[in-house]
């Protein structure tokens, strides 16, 4: 598995940064966001280091698609049951902060209020 030794997101998959987990596989690692947009904010990313969804391949669909499926099923799970927001932001103009893929998912009452 890639990591990027200078990501904030590869550390936290490598269990150098502490985050609060919600769920974890050999593939995937949801947490809640440090600065949450919404009641319930959670990142869900690729444990292996892709930088942007600009650098993604067919490789990754396998991937990409189970954190489409992951979404609702942790929503659920912590209580969200009026809908939710999934965003991914893409390079400096697309408002990427963190250079490795991840899904925002935020629910609760109108979670876009923010931005």
């Amino acid at each position: 598995m890639s990591a990027d030794p200078n990501c904030i997101f590869c550390k936290i998959v490598a269990g150098h940064i502490p985050a609060k987990k919600v769920y974890e596989d050999e593939d995937l690692l949801a947490f809640h966001d440090i600065a949450p947009w919404a009641p319930v904010h959670v990142l869900i990313i690729p444990k292996r280091h892709i930088a942007s969804m600009v650098d993604v391949s067919a490789d990754d669909q396998a991937v990409l698609g189970k954190m489409m499926v992951l979404a609702p099923k942790l929503m659920a799970e912590l209580g969200v049951t009026g809908g939710f927001r999934q965003v991914i932001n893409t390079g400096r103009d697309g408002g990427q902060e963190v250079y490795h893929v991840h899904m925002h998912v935020m629910g609760g009452p109108r979670p876009w209020a923010k931005g």
